[in-house]
């Protein structure tokens, strides 16, 4: 019965919409975790300015942009403070974004990894969600539960830096070319709101019946905290064109071959002597 109220409201909701024009900017606020368990061995003062020269990348603000049928989703940039500047390779230079394109299904990742522009270039397949009836409030909106199963292909960068990621890397180098790495999967919770009719949500999450206003991913949790519909000035909202276009997968394979390199660098300290480019 639920889920009947639901699909009729968001009918209705899209036949007026439908009516005029509508798009509109959301801004999140996303909260990042650190397993700090494999820096067991470090002193506590050092974990301390460890933590807050990686606040700039753990804690970040993006907006939304959205239309009826296209989303751009990036990074607010904001000057460090002095000693909180992180890893080169945590910073955003302004230039990344998420575009979406519901009618083309086509999906583009605008981001720069050490000193290099790339197009991530994939077509969106639709999310395999299921409603779950759970409803909560999110500031003026009714917002509805969906999960799902996510395969996790980020790159754990922390692990470079841990003693425990060193030692388990030498002791399984000999078993690295036999074995095929496991699979990683995540389990991902929305709350979505059928108010605001549009297939969007921030990162690469869409295909719900409404906006999503809360993303919870493994240590990632991004919550919408403002949201403006049809403001005065024209949204613009663009197709990413800058950069060399790759796919997902080669992405990512480039991007396990550098974290690679820099484990090894950091491994034998060698300072100046940086990885091979792309």
């Amino acid at each position: 019965m639920k889920r009947l109220i639901t699909l009729s409201f968001l009918l209705f909701s899209i036949v007026v919409f439908s009516q005029r024009k509508f798009e509109g900017k959301a801004t999140y606020m996303s909260k990042t975790s650190m397993d700090m368990s494999r820096f067991d061995k470090m002193p506590e003062q050092r974990k301390k300015q460890m933590m807050a020269r990686f606040k700039n990348f753990l804690e970040k603000t993006y907006t939304l942009s959205f239309n009826k049928s296209e989303s751009a989703f990036k990074e607010n940039v904001k000057l460090d403070a002095p000693g909180t500047s992180g890893p080169s390779w945590g910073r955003s230079n302004g230039q990344g974004s998420i575009y979406k394109n519901l009618k083309d299904k086509k999906m583009i990742e605008d981001t720069e990894q050490f000193s290099k522009r790339f197009r991530i270039v994939e077509d969106m397949e639709i999310p395999q969600w299921e409603m779950t009836g759970e409803t909560r409030q999110i500031g003026q909106y009714t917002c509805y539960k969906a999960t799902m199963v996510k395969v996790d292909n980020t790159i754990d960068w922390g692990s470079i830096f841990s003693r425990r990621g060193r030692n388990n890397q030498k002791k399984d180098s000999t078993k690295v070319k036999e074995e095929k790495p496991a699979i990683k999967t995540q389990i991902v919770t929305a709350w979505y709101t059928p108010q605001i009719p549009v297939s969007a949500g921030p990162a690469d999450y869409w295909g719900l019946p409404g906006l999503i206003l809360e993303i919870n991913a493994g240590r990632t949790t991004m919550l919408c905290t403002e949201i403006v519909i049809n403001p005065e000035n024209s949204i613009e909202i663009k197709e990413p064109s800058k950069g060399k276009e790759v796919s997902r997968d080669e992405f990512n394979t480039m991007m396990k071959k550098k974290s690679e390199e820099l484990r090894e660098n950091f491994q034998n300290r060698r300072g100046g002597r940086g990885g091979r480019g792309f």
